[in-house]
């Protein structure tokens, strides 16, 4: 295959030329592209039959079923907008998100429906609710089944505008609101072509458990089917079961957050399985703890290797060539490196990232036909970077995490990788506290291995202060259970910052 491709377009060309070859698996049923390409027609008709058109919202709600790839290039298909839903929210999350959205059509999980069942008809018709997995009248959803009923003599219309939003995907939240991220069935095509600088290619077998409610899951399947390369999709991740099959299904390529792979480490560690089938293992998300990046290749022989992305931008970067958190552009990809009055910040110097490139965001969608898009044509990412040698990337911290202490920059990506980097400390999390004399003060919350007490602390503070100049070394270091992550395993930093109301956590001035 040659040239972009809509990802329908993918699709279609594999099921022509290669129909009987394996999409993906998924349990025990393994997917053809004929199949794949057959089911999200049918139900392309099937939303027709429904009353949604070009333009409409079709909320998704789905962990890693079959049916959400289906769905997906139904929507592709006749030009409605997917909008995956976040499978942890609950119903006070779903509600204002669903308000505006205001879809034609949910299809959704049985299991998962109980978060929409209150949701009220004005903002979410009753009869326009269908799961998968179940149903019943009391639930106040329809069975799947019921989506392909009189659908047959409809015809799906050709070739929608590329240039129109295709898919709406949500930020985090972890500040606010989370945000209506628009890709088109171009910027989609330019992410899935991406894949050809990460390790893709059709000898290569991948897992998939990434959820595809997310920009790395839905990319991660839209850039398998666009090479050709099959793939092992996970309902939801089990460090346990991706190890699993690795060996009987010889997978040899891999994406995920940190999160994700500590705990394969974890589960590889305690019981070891035969990996030497993979080849290709990637880390995105979030900055990779550099005990992580040491130990992944001693037990799976391949270097985990880190590359930034977010849901505006991925497939503007690929992965570095040595270990932190350092990224290359992709081919295509414009960069730019400003200070604080938008003027070029000096090679080595820290600088806000601009990108501008094919599978660049749209802009944030508010509305039909409402999208607020970057007025300069550079989409501000709001993340802190330094360049290095050969136009390597280096992440230094996101702008509004950083801290400011007496008119000093820290960042709290620095000052966590040197905490996480003493034995006795599992995770870390780094955030600045208000302060009247300094503007802020730098604190630190450690998880610590199982067998450390609270007297190991001095020890982690000296070795610190060892490393780090003084005005970025904590005050203060607090012991926690867990480090609050989002849905992404992103350091949640507002909670971070909510924990330290707790009396117990003092700063001596």
């Amino acid at each position: 295959m040659v040239g972009t491709m809509t990802p329908i377009g993918a699709l279609y060309w594999r099921a022509s030329k290669h129909p009987d070859s394996v999409a993906f698996v998924a349990g025990d049923n393994a997917w053809s592209y004929r199949r794949l390409a057959t089911e999200a027609e049918e139900l392309a008709r099937a939303l027709l039959g429904r009353g949604v058109t070009a333009g409409d919202r079709v909320a998704l709600h789905m962990a890693n079923l079959p049916e959400l790839a289906v769905a997906y290039y139904a929507c592709f298909r006749i030009g409605a907008i997917a909008c995956p839903l976040n499978i942890r929210f609950k119903t006070a999350e779903l509600q204002p998100l669903l308000h505006q959205l205001r879809p034609a059509l949910y299809l959704g999980q049985a299991q998962l429906y109980p978060q929409i069942a209150p949701v009220q008809p004005d903002i979410l018709a009753s009869n326009a609710r269908f799961t998968v997995g179940g149903a019943s009248e009391r639930s106040g959803a329809q069975p799947w089944d019921d989506l392909f009923i009189d659908i047959a003599d409809r015809s799906v219309p050709h070739d929608p505008d590329v240039n129109m939003p295709a898919v709406l995907l949500t930020t985090s939240g972890t500040t606010g609101q989370p945000k209506f991220v628009a890709h088109t069935s171009a910027t989609l095509s330019a992410i899935a072509d991406s894949f050809l600088h990460l390790g893709l290619d059709e000898e290569q077998i991948a897992i998939n458990a990434v959820p595809m409610m997310h920009v790395g899951g839905l990319a991660t399947f839209l850039g398998c089917v666009r090479f050709g390369m099959p793939m092992i999709l996970f309902e939801r991740f089990d460090p346990d079961a991706l190890l699993d099959a690795i060996e009987p299904h010889q997978c040899s390529w891999l994406i995920g957050v940190p999160l994700m792979y500590a705990a394969i480490v974890k589960s590889q560690r305690m019981r070891p399985r035969r990996v030497d089938t993979m080849r290709f293992c990637l880390v995105a998300g979030d900055v990779c703890p550099p005990q992580l990046q040491q130990d992944f290749p001693n037990m799976f022989g391949v270097p985990l290797r880190s590359f930034w992305g977010s849901t505006e931008t991925f497939g503007t970067f690929t992965f570095g060539l040595q270990p932190g958190p350092v990224s290359r552009p992709a081919p295509g990809t414009q960069f730019r490196l400003v200070d604080d009055k938008g003027e070029p910040a000096p090679r080595g110097e820290v600088g806000e990232l601009l990108v501008c490139g094919p599978s660049v965001t749209v802009g944030y969608w508010s509305g039909p036909a409402q999208i607020n898009a970057p007025s300069d044509g550079w989409f501000h990412t709001g993340d802190l970077m330094r360049e290095g040698e050969k136009h390597e990337l280096w992440f230094v911290s996101r702008k509004k995490d950083l801290i400011i202490r007496g008119g000093s920059n820290v960042s709290p990506i620095e000052v966590e990788r040197v905490l996480m980097a003493h034995p006795a400390v599992c995770d870390a999390a780094v955030i600045g506290i208000p302060d009247v004399i300094l503007g802020q003060r730098v604190v630190g919350l450690v998880r610590l291995a199982d067998n450390s007490g609270k007297s190991v602390l001095d020890d982690i503070l000296a070795d610190t202060r060892a490393t780090l100049a003084d005005y970025k070394v904590p005050e203060w270091l607090e012991v926690v259970d867990e480090i609050p992550r989002n849905a992404l395993g992103k350091i949640d930093r507002k909670s971070l910052l909510a924990m330290t109301s707790d009396p117990k956590i003092r700063l001596d001035g």
